[in-house]
């Protein structure tokens, strides 16, 4: 099973996405951890999120860019957080943005499940910068990719899980 998790800033996305794989049966559970980082915020966002599946059996696969070298074994249980941060970390940061959508299609090949998580950004209507809006057009279709692939795309909106595409998981 593949799913797409999308919703807005703080809306719950990474909790339904953890009781999600939690909820799935025994097995190898990665979490492909992609953000970089930088400033108080970031470490307190890694602190939260480790400690949220402190005890959901997860091994942590720190991979900021280069998906492809993440080292999961076969049938595993992967949760990948986030493609936001694995696209910006890859277009800013010295890395190649085209190689995500590859390394995307063999990791749910190697994977018994493969859940992903993405964010709505699209939605504030503000103009950005040029590198900004090449940035947002990248991340459009990388989600588009991934939720082709995917047999669920679910949005969580205030923390209800809503179905896009197939219908939402029972967590």
């Amino acid at each position: 099973m593949i799913v797409l998790v999308t919703g807005g800033s703080g809306c719950g996305k990474s909790t339904w996405a953890e009781k999600l794989v939690a909820s799935l049966p025994e097995g190898n559970r990665f979490y492909i951890a992609t953000m970089q980082v930088y400033d108080e915020e970031s470490v307190r966002r890694v602190a939260r999120h480790r400690a949220q599946r402190a005890d959901k059996g997860f091994c942590t696969i720190e991979c900021e860019k280069d998906l492809a070298s993440a080292d999961v074994p076969p049938g595993s249980v992967v949760l990948l957080e986030d493609l936001v941060n694995l696209t910006a970390n890859e277009m800013f940061d010295g890395g190649d943005v085209r190689r995500i959508v590859p390394a995307l299609r063999e990791l749910s090949k190697r994977c018994r499940h493969l859940v992903m998580v993405t964010n709505d950004v699209f939605s504030d209507g503000a103009v950005y910068a040029e590198s900004t809006q090449e940035y947002l057009c990248r991340l459009a279709e990388i989600n588009r990719e991934a939720a082709q692939m995917a047999d669920s795309v679910v949005e969580i909106v205030y923390s209800i899980p809503v179905p896009v595409k197939g219908e939402a998981p029972c967590v």
